[in-house]
């Protein structure tokens, strides 16, 4: 006798139906289709660099790799190795001074941080302050731990900065988070001593946390900088930072929070319950990454001069206008008035030129008329990009 087939009556939580898939899982997936149709796309949309970690590094992954106790259970607040690589390391670049043992908290990636401070600060219903435009994870792990999102609006004309007049006018009784990311993505807006110093001073005049992301400050900038380098930022601030972007190792998933030491141990009382400690190897070889000298980064940023130069071309081809002070790995750019849409732009560019290009609403409606250029790319490719776009914007 043949059975049922039988249909559970299953629906998600209802914190599912506040987020949508991150827009880049769903769009690489579709440029994964037109290359498997042979399509051939110039993926210039995703921040992850191309070029490889230093040989020290790698060396350091393998020789430990190999050896046969190195491969259980580590840590959940990371190697002392690592935690004192990351406080030399902020001392060296950012003049900041850092407890080891108890200021620093590596994480699989800055991103995973998001939602460990998130859990650990926001109850339901809580104010957190996420700029617009910016990176989509802030408002999305906001509406999954059912928090109020509040929007701050970053503009053009005030070099995308924060409006602080027009957040002094705001009603934040009820606001504990705000965050930042300067540099900025998708902007390119660089970091100022003076704008954390505002920051640092509204946070203690308004009682709210201040999450600085701070991924981005060796590529393309002169003098990286660091919020928690204001005095008494660390009694308000907290600090993200990543191998990723620095150190060409997004796939490695290394990152860090810092901030003062019961900060930290909240943040640790959600993390230790959620992941464990990093495989010791790829630890001990995060710490020999960051004991790179300048000539590590000034070697990456020639390769990002270059491309950044080719990236200018492809705006002035699509028409778009951008600031030449922008830092980073991404260009930031305007498309003209005469486009009516940016998703219509970019997906003629996807569709005729087979080139993936960023559409700025995905980081918000202050985006809606801007365009993100990634410096991921061999030059070569993008010279190629430059020349397919040529050819369908005559």
């Amino acid at each position: 006798m043949q059975k049922e087939n039988k249909v559970c009556n299953i629906t998600p939580a209802n914190r599912v139906g506040s987020v949508q898939e991150y827009y880049f899982s769903r769009k690489l997936k579709e440029v994964a289709e037109m290359n498997a149709a042979g399509k051939n796309v110039i993926n210039l949309g995703v921040g992850s660099p191309d070029l490889p970690p230093s040989e020290r590094t790698i060396e350091t992954l393998c020789e430990h790799a190999r050896q046969p106790n190195e491969h259980g259970y580590q840590p959940y607040v990371g190697i002392p190795e690592l935690r004192k690589g990351f406080a030399d390391w902020y001392k060296k670049w950012y003049d900041v001074d850092l407890d080891p043992k108890t200021e620093i908290q590596p994480l699989i990636g800055s991103k995973e941080g998001i939602l460990h401070i998130s859990l650990a600060f926001l109850n339901p219903g809580e104010g957190v302050l996420v700029p617009n435009p910016g990176y989509p994870t802030y408002s999305s792990v906001s509406k999954l731990v059912e928090a109020n999102l509040i929007s701050y609006e970053l503009k053009e004309e005030l070099g995308w900065q924060p409006d602080f007049d027009e957040l002094e006018k705001m009603d934040l009784s009820n606001v504990k988070l705000m965050w930042t990311n300067y540099p900025n993505m998708p902007t390119g807006a660089n970091a100022t001593p003076e704008i954390y110093e505002r920051l640092v001073d509204f946070a203690h005049r308004k009682n709210i946390v201040i999450v600085n992301d701070n991924p981005y400050s060796f590529i393309l900038n002169d003098k990286p900088i660091s919020i928690l380098s204001v005095p008494k930022a660390k009694d308000c601030c907290i600090e993200f930072n990543s191998m990723s972007k620095s150190h060409n190792m997004p796939g490695w998933r290394i990152g860090m929070l810092a901030s003062n030491a019961e900060f930290v141990q909240w943040i640790l009382k959600v993390k230790s319950n959620i992941d464990s400690g990093m495989f010791r190897a790829m630890q001990l070889a995060a710490a020999k990454a960051l004991e790179a000298d300048s000539t590590w980064y000034e070697g990456n940023n020639v390769n990002y001069r270059n491309r950044r130069h080719l990236a200018g071309e492809i705006m002035k081809t699509l028409g778009c206008t951008y600031d030449e002070k922008q830092v980073g790995m991404f260009l930031w750019g305007k498309i003209p008035a005469s486009c009516a849409d940016v998703e219509e732009l970019t997906e003629k560019v996807l569709q005729e030129a087979r080139v993936f290009i960023t559409p700025g609403f995905i980081f918000g409606s202050n985006g809606a008329r801007y365009i993100r250029i990634s410096l991921c790319c061999k030059d070569a490719k993008l010279a190629e990009a430059l020349e397919r776009i040529k050819s369908i914007m005559k």
